[in-house]
């Protein structure tokens, strides 16, 4: 959420954001403005009707017996406007807030400006990918054949986009998730089991609603089902206040996560790629209100990413995204690509993104700086490693011409097994 004064004050600024976030149909920052105006001006009656009601109140008491008739009068009149001010005045509110939740942040100047992922720049390509003597499978046609994961059933179970991960397959998700935590640990960050079904205040305050509302799973009780653990990290101090020597904070979590993919009909129905449920390692820092500083945490961040890649030696590339296939609430965006052989293309893995005080206004999450002086957080998230789709990156870069699959080396500590071998069919 932006400052209705930065707003106000920086117009065209806010305007171009909501025109380069392709974000035009959803807010209109003229009306905004508008609205706000007519709220201060109801607020100023407000506060001069009460001034006056509580002024004649006391006069009653002081006049003579003669003149209460007029006096109280007046008064009734003027708290029968008063009335009707306020109710004006909460419904004014209503609106204005409303609106101020689909204001997007304005990006930073060195984001691309493009309509959509055809906009987004390469930064850099790191690994080299290996041309293999054979034509190599995809993760489905692997998975079955190894008997590590059965979608068949999954379907059955879960319907659309379901999946069933079996055998070494299950050992392996496992083993990357748990490779990522290690990572992190040893960065120095604190690990959270996080809530995964959360109150609807704290999507808004994450920026996911009112956006993303449709592609949330709610629950009766006005909950929702997170679709990362973002949503549970960033909102750990909501509401609170935190010195200048806390900061930064460092968080990870790994979770469950769930997604509709409203609006992804049609996209990735093969295989494991894009699910309504997956598992992920997701990191958020916290830090003072300082865009050098923010910019050097958004790299480091992304550097601990590519470590988790590094580390299992796939080829990926490095994303600068543009305005028009970035969040509302995101002011720049880093996307990792990964190397997929079956497909000869790189496909997203990660996600790095700061905020600035966007999510921290919503969350109300402030610091005291060294002066005594309160200011919002700025915040940043990172993908460290979603799976089963990085499975599939591993399960396709590593296999081998009769069928089999290497498990990488930096995995082999968590499992029994260095190769995932053919095998008939138990079940």
């Amino acid at each position: 959420m932006l400052d209705i004064n930065f707003i106000k004050n920086n117009k065209d600024l806010v305007k171009k954001a909501v025109e380069d976030k392709q974000l035009s149909k959803t807010i209109s920052i003229d009306k905004l403005i508008e609205t706000h105006d007519l709220y201060l001006s109801l607020l100023k009656k407000v506060e001069l009707h009460r001034a006056l009601r509580n002024k004649l109140s006391e006069g009653i008491s002081k006049v003579a017996a003669e003149d209460r008739p007029k006096l109280i009068t007046e008064a009734t009149a003027v708290k029968e406007e008063l009335i009707k001010f306020e109710k004006d005045l909460t419904e004014i509110k209503s609106i204005f807030d409303q609106m101020m939740l689909w204001v997007p942040s304005v990006p930073a100047d060195d984001v691309p400006v493009g309509q959509d992922e055809s906009g987004n720049k390469v930064v850099r390509e790191e690994g080299s990918i290996k041309e293999p003597s054979f034509k190599p499978k995809d993760h489905v046609d692997l998975g079955l054949s190894l008997d590590i994961m059965d979608l068949e059933r999954g379907t059955k179970i879960g319907g659309f986009r379901g999946y069933f991960l079996k055998n070494e397959g299950a050992q392996l998700e496992q083993a990357i998730l748990r490779y990522a935590c290690d990572l992190m640990l040893g960065e120095g960050y604190t690990m959270l089991s996080v809530p995964w079904i959360v109150k609807p205040e704290f999507f808004t305050g994450t920026g996911y609603f009112p956006w993303g509302e449709d592609d949330h799973y709610r629950l009766e009780d006005d909950k929702a089902l997170i679709g990362t653990a973002e949503v549970s990290l960033t909102s750990y101090y909501a509401g609170e206040v935190l010195n200048e020597s806390d900061l930064p904070v460092k968080l990870f979590g790994l979770s469950p996560c769930f997604r509709k993919e409203v609006g992804a009909y049609g996209k990735d129905t093969k295989g494991i790629f894009r699910l309504h449920q997956f598992n992920k390692v997701e990191q958020v820092v916290l830090t003072t209100a300082n865009e050098e500083l923010t910019r050097e945490w958004h790299d480091k961040m992304l550097n601990h990413a590519e470590n988790v890649l590094k580390g299992l030696n796939l080829p990926y590339r490095v994303l600068l995204m543009c305005t028009g296939d970035m969040g509302a609430g995101q002011v720049k965006k880093y996307d990792l690509e990964t190397w997929f052989p079956s497909q000869s293309n790189y496909r997203e893995t990660h996600s790095d993104s700061y905020f600035r005080d966007f999510q921290s206004r919503r969350l109300n999450i402030k610091y005291r700086d060294s002066a005594g002086e309160l200011k919002y957080v700025y915040t940043l998230n990172n993908t460290v490693a979603a799976t089963p789709r990085l499975l599939a990156a591993v399960i396709e870069n590593y296999q081998n011409v009769d069928g089999s699959i290497t498990v990488p080396e930096v995995l082999r500590k968590y499992v029994n097994f260095d190769k995932i071998l053919p095998k008939q069919k138990i079940i």
